[in-house]
């Protein structure tokens, strides 16, 4: 099921871009086959990873959201990241959000774990994680 790129790409999408419909996923730079990303959708959705649902205002789209087992993935995604980060230097700032976060790892997973289940995602919309976490700072500094 992971052995191909576009499969991890679709879940950090949802994760990090707050990603949800087949347009957005189309969307992305990568260039996913319009086919290829059916497919895809059609299998996470088969192994209970994502969730399938009418989009609420317009009934030509669905939504795609993480099952649980695809919130377990999250942990995994940080680790590509930092992995990333430090073997990519193009996209080493832009993981320095949480080289620079003030909260343990257990805390951060299930921040964000919390805010993809409640339709948000780490950088992208009203509900981002990376404004909860400057929200954790000032709570330090206060605390301090």
């Amino acid at each position: 099921m992971f052995g191909d790129a576009w499969t991890l790409l679709i879940i950090r999408d949802i994760v990090f871009a707050g990603k949800k419909t087949f347009g957005e996923f189309i969307a992305s730079d990568e260039g996913i086959a319009r086919n290829i990303l059916s497919d895809r959708l059609s299998q996470l959705v088969q192994k209970g990873i994502l969730h399938k649902k009418p989009h609420p205002s317009d009934r030509r789209k669905d939504l795609y959201e993480l099952a649980e087992p695809g919130l377990d993935l999250i942990p995994i995604l940080l680790d590509l990241s930092v992995w990333g980060a430090k073997y990519e230097p193009e996209t080493a700032s832009a993981i320095s959000w949480l080289a620079d976060a003030r909260i343990d790892r257990e805390s951060l997973i299930q921040l964000i774990r919390d805010t993809v289940r409640n339709g948000g995602s780490v950088f992208h919309g009203p509900d981002r994680v990376i404004d909860k976490l400057e929200q954790f700072e000032l709570q330090d500094k206060k605390n301090a």
